[in-house]
């Protein structure tokens, strides 16, 4: 942990960033001050899909933006399940002694929030999430093709978890605490009857549809959040 934080702010930094200590290592930059905030990506993103987002947010919170083990500069695994990201995310949250952050988290970053929450209910103030699903089949026939398509040519084990999970139930969501916004664009990859599922079944729950977006053009390099997150949260 130590070494890694050197190394960066040799190579002149401004911005905390580190390392967990116990395996595997995961990587996240540290930015602003405020009320933490933890932002979490989708499947084979990183961090750097939220820098705008993150500069329009540096002055009303403390922003903690992870990469996902096997992403960006975390360090990769044998096998990935949406399960085991929570696990990262819960033990990043205990090493570094955050109290009650908030979170948002798009796409898979919105299914690890909610594992998150289910394995620990008080585990955030409050949540965000959007164009998340709880099973496969939550993806539009057309979207679960392509990933298919894409899994048999490329072979990438982060698809592949895709294509099996996650295998949330309803029950579960009925365990999460803290108040949550779920949001989902109007053209959304994930089914609407999905998003209204989760955001019925998660307690203090409430559901946003964006009108005339799709999956990710509200979030990737852009501050469109910024309104949405800032109002929510504070």
């Amino acid at each position: 942990m130590e070494r890694g934080y050197q190394k960066i702010l040799q190579r002149g930094y401004k911005r905390g960033i580190m390392f967990t200590k116990s395996s595997p290592e995961i990587y996240y930059e540290k930015i602003g001050t405020g009320k933490p905030l933890i932002l979490l990506h989708g499947n084979k993103e990183d961090h750097t899909v939220f820098n705008k987002l993150i500069s329009s947010l540096k002055n009303t919170f403390t922003i903690y933006a992870i990469d996902s083990r096997g992403h960006g500069k975390s360090d990769s695994t044998d096998e990935f399940h949406y399960s085991d990201m929570a696990d990262d995310v819960l033990r990043f949250i205990d090493e570094i002694k955050l109290e009650k952050p908030c979170f948002y988290g798009f796409s898979d970053g919105g299914i690890i929030g909610l594992l998150c929450c289910i394995k620990r209910p008080d585990a955030f103030e409050k949540m965000i999430i959007s164009g998340a699903n709880i099973t496969p089949k939550g993806l539009k026939p057309l979207s679960r093709f392509g990933s298919r398509i894409s899994y048999f040519f490329s072979r990438d084990k982060r698809t592949k978890m895709m294509l099996s999970e996650p295998n949330i139930t309803v029950s579960e969501l009925k365990k999460i605490k803290c108040p949550t916004l779920v949001l989902a664009g109007e053209f959304d990859i994930i089914r609407k009857k999905e998003t209204r599922l989760i955001a019925g079944s998660v307690p203090n729950s409430t559901l946003r549809i964006i009108k005339g977006k799709g999956h990710g053009d509200y979030v990737v390099n852009s501050d469109y959040l910024r309104g949405t997150i800032t109002e929510y949260i504070l």
